[in-house]
């Protein structure tokens, strides 16, 4: 893997799920170790809401460290990446319910769903890394959309507490680079949805 990866240029998307975000880190800092290189952006909203997971500024500056680039936090920073082409492979993680809706409806409010549209006009594979209690509710027909779109391609989830939240869906976050190198291939890795951890 850590030859397929080498070189590669990834944008490295995160939304506002929070308690994702240190598993987000390490394989940000994973892909990094395999030789990609990182053009990290933030939606406003995770750039700037601080809770109990950690400042906006602590995971700007951890995300800014990791790879070593200043953040794209703007949809003025974010148009320019397809028509420069900027990214080898956009992976969005976390990505959550209300940001899959966007992408699901084209809409292009903020620097991720901005980040994504430049980038899926040349026609490059996106990988989302969902994280949504919702998931299997009201946002369920959003991925049902995104799975039948062309270039969109997903981290395999687990119903994380199936249980006491069983609408929630959480990407297994250890599969991401795997998931960005098949979808490199185009293939999707299966099973989608796993009832426990892998």
């Amino acid at each position: 893997m850590s030859k397929t990866l080498k070189g590669l240029k990834i944008g490295y998307a995160m939304t506002g799920s929070f308690c994702t975000f240190e598993k987000s880190f390490e394989q940000a800092e994973i892909l990094v170790e395999y030789g990609a290189e990182l053009i990290p952006v933030m939606s406003e909203h995770s750039a700037s809401i601080s809770t109990r997971f950690g400042t906006s500024q602590e995971n700007i500056e951890k995300l800014k460290k990791i790879s070593g680039k200043d953040i794209i936090m703007s949809i003025a920073e974010a148009e320019p990446i397809g028509p420069k082409d900027m990214t080898d492979i956009m992976v969005v993680a976390p990505c959550t319910s209300n940001t899959a809706a966007k992408l699901a409806a084209s809409i292009t409010d903020t620097a991720v769903t901005m980040a994504v549209k430049s980038h899926l006009r040349r026609s490059k594979p996106v990988v989302l890394a969902i994280a949504s209690n919702d998931s299997l509710m009201g946002s369920a027909k959003n991925l049902g959309k995104l799975f039948n779109r062309k270039n969109y391609f997903f981290v395999p989830m687990v119903q994380d507490d199936w249980i006491n939240k069983p609408a929630s869906l959480v990407a297994e976050f250890s599969m991401l680079p795997q998931a960005v190198e098949a979808a490199l291939k185009g293939v999707q890795l299966r099973p989608i949805i796993y009832h426990s951890k892998p």
